[in-house]
C-alpha cells in the first residue's frame, strides 16, 4: 500500500541521504545531501511518488502536470502516466535555438497546473518554474515536492501565497 512511511523506508534502503560536506544548488553549505536522483531512477520509488502525489489532487480539475528540468521531469512524467494528465517540462530558461520555448508541452491560457519538484531548499528554482507557467497564463493550483530540506522554501512560498506540500520533510526522513 502506498504510504509516506513506505517511501521513507525505500529512500533509506537506497541510501538517498549522504553525510559529509556539500555545496547545494542554492549555494548553501550543508553537512548532508539528498541524492534524490538515486531514488527517482528506481522504478519502485518513482511509481510510489507518482501514486502519492496523484492521490493528493485526484478530485481537483487539473489540466497539466509540470516539472522543472532536470530532477522533476521524471517525477512529472510518472505522475502524468499515473493520472493520465498531460505533461509540461520547464527549462531553466528559454532556449536560444529552434522554437525558443521555456515550456515544452501544450499549455493553454487558464489551464490548471500541478507543479512538482524533487528537493527544495530555498525554493528559488521552483519559483522560477511557477513564474514561467504564470507567464503564459497557466494557473498553478498545487505545488508538491518529494523532500523539503526545511531551509526556507515553505516560508518563501507562503509569503507568495503558494502552498508547498512536501511528501517528506527532511526531519521526518532523518529520524
Amino acid at each position: 500500500m502506498a504510504s509516506k512511511e513506505l517511501l521513507i523506508k525505500l529512500l533509506k534502503e537506497n541510501d538517498v541521504i549522504k553525510y559529509g560536506n556539500f555545496i547545494l544548488s542554492s549555494g548553501k553549505e550543508s553537512n548532508y545531501y539528498i541524492d534524490i536522483k538515486k531514488g527517482i531512477t528506481n522504478p519502485e520509488i518513482l511509481k510510489l511518488i507518482a501514486i502519492l502525489i496523484s492521490e493528493k489532487f485526484k478530485d481537483d480539475n487539473i489540466n497539466r502536470i509540470a516539472g522543472p528540468a532536470l530532477g522533476a521531469v521524471p517525477i512529472a512524467t510518472a505522475i502524468s502516466l499515473e493520472s493520465e494528465i498531460p505533461l509540461l517540462m520547464i527549462r531553466k530558461g528559454k532556449k536560444d535555438y529552434g522554437t525558443s520555448k521555456q515550456i515544452e508541452g501544450e499549455i493553454n491560457s487558464g489551464d490548471n497546473v500541478v507543479v512538482v519538484e524533487d528537493v527544495t531548499t530555498t525554493g528559488a528554482s521552483l519559483f522560477k518554474a511557477i513564474k514561467a507557467i504564470e507567464s503564459v497564463n497557466g494557473i498553478v493550483k498545487k505545488v508538491f515536492v518529494v523532500v523539503d530540506r526545511e531551509d526556507g522554501a515553505t516560508e518563501f512560498f507562503k509569503s507568495k501565497n503558494i502552498e508547498l506540500e512536501p511528501l517528506i520533510s527532511v526531519s521526518e526522513f532523518k529520524k
